[in-house]
């Protein structure tokens, strides 16, 4: 069964997809390094597809929103950045990051000032790709096949904290992890039902209650009150350092995974490196309510040291822009870009990571053939 076949699933209980319609619009924001170069490939696997299912077309609008634009002008997104993306279906991202603006500015600036205020559903899927490699051994596609659900909006990564006394022995500086029981219960909920639409109906939930007292308990004790909304699905927890261990060690024992925003950021890294390359790795950021565009994206970085030599692996792009497509309702076209990516993986035309020779284009082109030859 191919990757696309066993991905396509959403919870349900939330805002249903629009009705199918001929064109969508899509924000495209390739942004820093790399990005710009990923998604321009799969800007045109997509409107492959598109044309040819026949049934719909993609109008994506370049935004130029990107740490030039940062140092051009002192911000990454103008003042109606929200009003803008509105008016959109659905957001294409590349990555953001450059050497010459710290990290934490980047992405506060851009990818978190998408995100954070309404998609609190990250989901990261995971496989091995036919004619690719686990580092694991004995690991062949089929063992390892993951869904990890990040809560997206608060827990480690919610931006409160501060720093007094700079420059001194004594400078102070806190991060303040808040966890609030809404947050827990609607990702909590959001996991279950994306575990209950799985073949497995197996839930993993990742914690570490054992050293963080209080906002860790809390989220042990809400995902326990969710789970039993849920009878159907298996669940299981694992302390957050246990689980890299099993994840390694036993990775065919792991379906669905729920972790907090920084323990699957760190997670789904490990997942992907697993996979065969970080490279091909997929991100949905999801608004469940559908009150914003949901964004999706590539989990690699802006990757500069092979930014403009054609060496970036656009394969993350390519199942992201699938997970867009299942989001929008055109299942068909997202199956068949993937059917698409997994035979040209299959055939060797792979880059660099996975163990090949091609670069970006040659991956690219090779993808858009296999979708034209479809039957």
């Amino acid at each position: 069964m191919s990757i696309a076949a066993k991905s396509n699933a959403y919870p349900a209980g939330h805002a249903a997809p629009p009705e199918r319609k001929s064109v969508y619009r899509i924000a495209q924001i390739g942004a820093d390094g790399i990005g710009p170069e990923v998604i321009s490939a799969g800007v045109q696997v997509v409107h492959a597809a598109a044309e040819k299912i026949g049934t719909f077309s993609a109008d994506f609008t370049e935004l130029d929103w990107s740490s030039d634009r940062y140092k051009r002008t002192g911000s990454y997104v103008p003042d109606d950045y929200i009003e803008v993306l509105k008016q959109h279906d659905a957001i294409f991202f590349g990555a953001v990051g450059a050497p010459d603006v710290p990290d934490h500015i980047s992405l506060w600036g851009l990818r978190l000032a998408i995100c954070q205020p309404y998609m609190y559903a990250n989901v990261r899927r995971t496989r091995i790709l036919p004619g690719t490699e686990s580092p694991l051994r004995n690991c062949k596609p089929g063992d390892l096949d993951w869904c990890i659900v990040r809560e997206n909006s608060e827990g480690e990564y919610a931006g409160h904290g501060g720093r007094s006394h700079r420059g001194l022995e004594h400078e102070i500086g806190t991060e303040v992890t808040i966890f609030t029981r809404t947050g827990i219960k609607r990702i909590a909920r959001y996991a279950f039902q994306l575990a209950q639409s799985r073949p497995r109906k197996l839930l993993t939930y990742v914690t570490k209650s054992n050293a963080m007292r209080n906002g860790m308990v809390l989220w042990d004790e809400v995902i326990k009150e969710v789970a039993k909304e849920f009878p159907d699905v298996t669940t299981d927890f694992m302390l957050v350092d246990a689980m890299t261990v099993r994840m390694t060690l036993n990775p065919r024992s792991l379906d669905t995974i729920l972790a907090t925003n920084l323990h699957a950021d760190i997670l789904s890294d490990l997942a992907a490196a697993l996979a065969g390359s970080i490279g091909i790795a997929p991100t949905a950021n999801i608004d469940p309510s559908r009150t914003m565009p949901s964004m999706f994206e590539p989990i690699h970085g802006s990757a500069f040291d092979i930014t403009g030599k054609g060496l970036a692996n656009p394969v993350g792009t390519f199942w992201s822009a699938c997970e867009m497509l299942h989001w929008l309702g055109e299942h068909e076209a997202a199956e068949l870009i993937m059917r698409a990516t997994e035979q040209a993986c299959a055939d060797g035309v792979k880059t660099r990571d996975l163990g090949g020779d091609a670069g970006t284009a040659e991956v690219t082109r090779a993808v858009i053939e296999r979708i034209n030859c479809s039957s």
